[in-house]
């Protein structure tokens, strides 16, 4: 194992992520979309997740695909469980930090400004933090307090509605606030539930049937790899978190931390360095002389012609809508570019999602955004062109 690799150990506040899922997204916490960006950054030894479970029967489930170990936190009637769970994800983080010396990086997921002594102390102690939570329902104390944030909807894989469920509440209050306003979509929190029987919950509103990777993971047969994606998603991340040269061993790593399963000899390659040249031959990925002889920088071209006629594809697309009914708004808009290129995904060049790959192509002077408040969605024209 390199010495340099990050070793990590993952702590969920799970009620405060489910009630942030549910409220601003309108879905349930989807735990892969954070493991894949955990695994572009080191290998995760430890993952524990607290809650009273009696509550998110299907999210146990899946959490269980994804090795989490599920720390019960009962409810009691006349007792503050809000603070029973913030207390026993406390102590158990501290006394890990002691116990296990070889973990440096503790990965705290809560939008609950209560961790923020937590965070501090872990620092203290010499380990690096990793704050992770619902962009509106986290206080604005605990991001400063970590080394690096992430904001879950900005994660790559997170499907963010355009238009934001309204929840009619005041957020930024961390689990106090998530908590202050319930709504019979998914069952309530039991701080909300003190001194009253517990309610049955009406179904959500949404779909109940796992998301497709949980089903290939419990059985089904799982569907094809797409190298090229997985290869320039992977990349992608690890210039994200590292902001320095990517070494293809490192490229390896990481995607075997994401996929253990990976084999190139799987798709017909008898190395992983002759994948990567099948790659840079086709202009996806660039290789370039590293520092140790046989494992080579991976870099995207500096030109990429499959990236430059998808901005053209974008630009085409959006000239001609706006021709026709005026500026078009992102929602649907990608739809718009597949039914003229059906395999097109942005993905393919690194991007984590589409509203990131329009925001390259306006940084590129492809085209303009801006945010209309009568739509609620951006809308988007040709570089120069006036939104009427």
């Amino acid at each position: 194992m390199p010495a340099d690799e990050e070793r990590i150990a993952l702590f969920l506040d799970y009620e405060n992520l489910a009630i942030g899922a549910r409220d601003d997204l309108g879905g349930h916490f989807d735990l892969r979309p954070l493991a894949d960006a955990l695994a572009e950054r080191g290998r995760v030894i430890v993952r524990k997740a607290y809650a009273d479970w009696s509550y998110f029967g299907e999210d146990r489930r899946n959490l269980t695909l994804h090795h989490v170990e599920l720390i019960e936190i009962p409810q009691r009637l006349g007792a503050v469980r809000k603070n029973a769970a913030d207390i026993k994800m406390a102590v158990d983080a501290v006394e890990l930090c002691f116990e296990r010396d070889y973990i440096t990086t503790f990965v705290i997921c809560t939008g609950d400004s209560d961790f923020t002594p937590l965070v501090g102390k872990l620092r203290e102690l010499n380990r690096r933090v990793i704050g992770v939570g619902l962009e509106a329902s986290t206080s604005r104390m605990l991001p400063p307090a970590c080394d690096e944030f992430l904001f879950y909807e900005r994660l790559e894989g997170v499907n963010v509605p355009t238009k934001r469920p309204s929840s009619g509440r005041s957020r930024r209050g961390g689990r106090g606030a998530a908590a202050s306003v319930e709504t019979p979509a998914m069952p309530p929190p039991a701080s909300a539930l003190r001194g009253t029987p517990r309610q049955q919950p009406v179904p959500a509103a949404q779909p109940s049937a796992p998301e497709p990777v949980e089903e290939s993971e419990n059985g089904e047969a799982p569907q094809p790899v797409d190298l090229a994606r997985l290869v320039t998603q992977t990349l992608a991340g690890l210039q994200r978190s590292s902001g320095g040269a990517v070494l293809a061993s490192t490229l390896k790593r990481a995607i075997l931390r994401k996929d253990p399963t990976f084999s190139e000899a799987d798709h017909g390659f008898r190395a992983f360095g002759e994948l990567l040249r099948h790659l840079a031959d086709r202009k996806v990925i660039d290789l370039s002389t590293g520092s140790a002889k046989g494992d080579p920088e991976v870099s995207f071209p500096e030109e990429g012609s499959g990236e430059e006629d998808a901005f053209a594809l974008l630009r085409d697309v959006v000239a001609d809508l706006s021709s026709a009914n005026g500026p078009p708004p992102l929602s649907g808009l990608k739809d718009q570019l597949r039914k003229r290129r059906p395999d097109f995904s942005e993905k393919a060049f690194g991007f984590g999602g589409f509203l990131q790959f329009c925001k390259a192509a306006r940084a590129r002077g492809v085209v303009d955004m801006t945010w209309d408040d009568d739509a609620d969605d951006y809308v988007l024209t040709t570089a120069g062109a006036a939104v009427s």
